[in-house]
């Protein structure tokens, strides 16, 4: 008798996104990408030096109705660390949760959307996932 095991590869994804807004004024909203992170896992601020792990960032589609406002704000715990894995650079990320926060002028007070994607990349203690990119829409009303 032959045995044989079959394993399913099963897909990690360690971060679940959620895309919200919240408007400030009658043209100005605040679009909220949020990270909820298993537990183990993090994923790099944006502000994560060259040489270490791939940092998150927002790029957002271009709207003439709108103009997006400066770079997302980290909200968050950040956490500093010397990362052997990586030639021991000093890397800036978070565990948990974070939510990248950014300010989004309308140029007239009308209904539109704002299409954005995320590039992040997770690690746990014992290894990286290959960087990741996840897109959004989001109603501005």
């Amino acid at each position: 008798l032959l045995f044989s095991n079959i394993l399913f590869a099963q897909i990690q994804n360690p971060v679940e996104w959620t895309a919200t807004t919240k408007k400030i004024s009658d043209k100005v909203y605040e679009v909220h990408l949020t990270a909820n992170i298993d537990k183990g896992w993090h994923i790099y601020s944006q502000t994560t030096p060259e040489g270490g792990p791939i940092p998150t960032s927002l790029t957002f589609t271009k709207n003439p109705l709108l103009t997006v406002e400066g770079k997302a704000k980290e909200v968050g715990k950040m956490e500093k660390h010397n990362e052997p894995l990586f030639g021991g650079i000093d890397v800036k990320q978070f565990s948990n949760s974070v939510d990248f926060v950014q300010l989004v002028k309308l140029k007239a007070p009308v209904k539109t959307s704002l299409n954005m994607a995320v590039e992040f990349m997770v690690c746990n203690d014992k290894q990286c996932l290959p960087p990741s990119t996840k897109k959004f829409s989001v109603a501005l009303k």
